[in-house]
């Protein structure tokens, strides 16, 4: 049995477990563990509540509307974007552009500035732990604008190598594309010290927070970058909405993406059209108010429970997993970076992750397989995939017991 002692309890487990609903239904007639945090948290009571409380009392479209119901959308809509500004420390709730997620964020960020910015013969850098979302985009356009994209390796534990970004940056590289925090290893890199280095090189820089944002305080003017992205649906928020932060100077310069309703200040058959002010003109189209809506209840129910909490829970469940894990013979862990958020991804030698993880779903295990949209770490790795526990603070020390007996099974099985 493992060494580490669970966590002193600053909050009842059982409680918090209590707000979530789906934690207590069973899966193959076993008590439901739901380790697949990494892909999409679970929704809290008090965001099931929010949307609830949003379509059963003001449902309307919002900004267009004179009546109440519209009124009271816009205002409470509008409320979330200071929210959110607070949140991840912006200087203007004009900062804050609504999106469908972090993918969503990036594309916006690759068509309007990078049209702007990447010409022929420019380069730009993604790293080699990207998920696909942070490097297709750039691909992308460096297609289109005959341009390069460069990629900053990783190390054997999972980390960026980032002495050898002097080696491929050069006067016309661009942009860096990085992640906080990788899906499919857990790494957490040194944002803060990545950004120096490269805004003394000359570089716009673009962080992926989508899993960074669920786990630990973000303070996007400290971190130092030009953009920011991350999804409400891995932080406790609904799917199909996410946020795009940028510094307002670069946001004002930048050309809409999407035309279409809202975004727009003039529409004109003869004399064409003038766009709204930030944050508008980047959110044609009727919004996802209830996603929004649902988002600001998520980033309350986090601060309820307090940020620092929830990264100290996490990093203790983290820790008493790996070691669990690893008293296992055969298993080999992909990325052990020395900080890491609540990600543990592996392997065992001759079996293939699939036919794991459909052992452990049918003992009711919730576990992720395959690459995890990050196939350039796979073959960095020379692997086609792993299996990928990952958590959240609402999780156990003994779901994570059961998680092990259930491996443990599954490999006997598997022989």
């Amino acid at each position: 049995m493992s060494a580490l002692k669970p966590s002193p309890a600053i909050i009842d487990k059982a409680a918090l477990r209590a707000q979530f609903p789906i934690l207590s239904r069973q899966a193959y007639g076993k008590p439901l563990v739901y380790f697949d945090n990494a892909a999409t948290s679970q929704k809290p009571l008090a965001v099931i509540g929010a949307i609830e409380d949003y379509y059963t009392r003001y449902n309307a479209n919002v900004h267009r509307g004179v009546h109440l119901l519209s009124q009271e959308a816009t205002e409470a809509m509008e409320v979330v974007r200071v929210i959110v500004r607070d949140f991840i420390g912006a200087a203007s709730d004009r900062e804050v552009i609504f999106t469908a997620g972090s993918t969503d964020g990036i594309n916006l960020v690759s068509q309007s500035w990078g049209e702007q910015h990447i010409g022929p013969g420019d380069n730009l850098i993604v790293t080699e732990m990207e998920h696909h979302a942070n490097i297709v985009p750039w691909q992308m356009l460096a297609e289109r604008k005959g341009a390069q994209v460069r990629v900053l390796p990783i190390d054997d534990a999972g980390q960026l190598q980032l002495e050898q970004l002097d080696q491929i940056v050069d006067s016309r590289t661009k942009l860096l594309a990085v992640t906080h925090v990788s899906n499919a290893l857990g790494t957490v890199n040194p944002i803060s010290d990545i950004v120096r280095k490269a805004k003394s090189m000359g570089m716009t820089v673009l962080v992926d927070g989508a899993q960074a944002v669920p786990h630990m305080e973000v303070d996007v003017r400290a971190l130092g970058c030009d953009f920011y992205v991350f999804s409400g649906h891995k932080m406790f928020a609904p799917t199909g909405i996410g946020v795009l932060w940028g510094r307002e100077e670069l946001l004002s310069a930048m050309p809409p993406w999407r035309g279409g309703g809202e975004m727009i200040e003039t529409v004109s058959l003869r004399t064409g059209t003038t766009f709204n002010a930030l944050p508008f003109k980047f959110e044609a189209g009727t919004p996802h108010v209830e996603g929004i809506i649902g988002l600001g209840a998520a980033i309350g129910f986090m601060h309820h429970q307090g940020i620092a909490h929830i990264q100290r829970e996490e990093e203790h469940l983290l820790a008493y997993a790996t070691e669990r894990l690893m008293a296992i013979p055969g298993a080999i862990i992909h990325g052990t970076a020395s900080h890491k958020a609540a990600v543990l991804s592996f392997n065992f030698r001759g079996i293939h992750p699939y036919d794991l993880g459909t052992l452990l779903d049918k003992q009711g295990i919730a576990i992720r397989t395959g690459h995890h949209c990050a196939q350039p770490i796979m073959e960095r790795y020379g692997i086609s995939g792993t299996t990928r526990a990952s958590f959240a603070f609402y999780n156990t020390t003994e779901e994570i017991d059961r998680f092990i007996a259930a491996t443990e099974r599954a490999l006997a099985m598997l022989g």
